[in-house]
């Protein structure tokens, strides 16, 4: 796992080079069983800033790609989280109802949200590279 930094108008953010991302700042991990664990990037929580809850999905819930599968809250403002992926969610991370906090300390590691068993494998294929991540961030800006 090998992560790379860049930075946008003087704010630096890491980008993991193992992972997908959307473009609404999710990111995407493949693993075994047809499995995605997802979470949110480094640059969605750097904007939060601080994270004092989370609303989770259901475990089992059927979730399309793009469809809102909870909400993340700052002291900022309320973001919908959107599934990265379309499938069953098979399970979710439950410690971030106690420790939001996480979302910001390790938005790619024991901050991670839910894991969905995808329904078409596809779909990660189509999901954006870290390059192609970056590219979109140093564009929009």
């Amino acid at each position: 796992m090998s992560e790379v930094e860049f930075e946008v108008e003087g704010k630096k953010y890491v980008v993991r080079t193992d992972l997908r991302y959307t473009e609404t700042e999710e990111w995407a991990k493949k693993e075994e069983d047809n499995r995605v664990r997802e979470g949110i990037t480094d640059y969605a929580q750097k904007e939060l800033r601080d994270i004092v809850g989370i609303e989770l999905p259901e475990v089992g819930t059927e979730v399309k790609k793009g469809d809102s599968i909870g909400s993340i809250e700052s002291v900022k403002a309320v973001s919908d989280l959107y599934a990265a992926v379309s499938g069953r969610i098979v399970e979710v991370n439950e410690r971030l109802l106690e420790e939001p906090e996480l979302l910001n300390k390790d938005p790619y590691g024991d901050g991670w949200i839910v894991i969905i068993e995808m329904s078409d494998p596809n779909e990660y294929e189509q999901l954006l590279t870290p390059e192609a991540y970056i590219e979109k961030h140093k564009e929009s800006k």
